[in-house]
């Protein structure tokens, strides 16, 4: 019987839930999740150069991770006992041990649930995919990187920071923003409504392009 491709997940989409093995013991997605923010990320197998160094750098910048209340999770299409050896490896050769679960999904279950197999790159693994999840389980960041490119975690926490600062204050983060730096005012809120949520005032260059600074 032939596999089943499932299509990648989309922003908004209620992430599926599933039960799998983890190099931290069986876990239901759901549950493991909680209330928490969700970063879940593939890679094509095991014991590869690329995903080595990736998976190295996930465990240095958990603490990051930790302070923004988001929790990290793995996932190789190899067996459990595959994910113990290469776990050596990353703890030796790149100063960090996993400090995170690692999927095993020989099956291909979840990968297919996650639209993770894209079977015009190869359709026997994983791209190199990374969803964010909120709280709610909501998709709010898709990324899809090809084979030979390595991930950039400092990305995706600047996105993390800028999706739950324009939760909190009702503003959109502008090209190449980084924390600490000016948000602009939501065009849907009119300026008297923007006067009562931004009492320290803004800078309006145009009447839909309106600097605020927030915490």
């Amino acid at each position: 019987m032939s596999l089943q491709y499932g299509m990648p997940l989309t922003l908004g989409q209620v992430a599926p839930d599933f039960e799998a093995e983890t190099t931290e013991g069986r876990i239901r997605f759901s549950d493991w999740a909680r209330d928490a923010w969700v970063v879940i990320f593939s890679h094509p197998k095991d014991f590869t150069p690329v995903c080595t160094t990736e998976l190295g750098e996930a465990a240095r910048l958990k603490p990051e991770f930790d302070k923004r209340g988001v929790k990290v999770i793995g996932l190789s299409v190899d067996p459990l006992d595959r994910h113990a050896a290469w776990a050596e490896d990353i703890a030796d050769t790149q100063g960090h041990a996993l400090n995170f679960p690692m999927i095993a999904d020989p099956s291909r279950h979840v990968s297919q649930l996650y639209g993770m197999i894209h079977p015009e790159a190869d359709p026997s693994v994983t791209v190199r995919t990374v969803y964010v999840l909120d709280p709610a389980r909501k998709v709010r960041l898709t990324l899809t990187y090809p084979p030979s490119t390595g991930r950039n975690f400092h990305e995706v926490l600047r996105v993390i920071d800028s999706l739950q600062l324009t939760d909190r204050a009702k503003v959109a983060t502008p090209v190449n923003w980084q924390p600490g730096g000016d948000a602009i005012i939501l065009p849907s809120i009119p300026d008297e409504d923007a006067k009562a949520r931004f009492p320290q005032g803004w800078k309006a260059e145009r009447p839909y392009l309106r600097w605020v600074k927030v915490d």
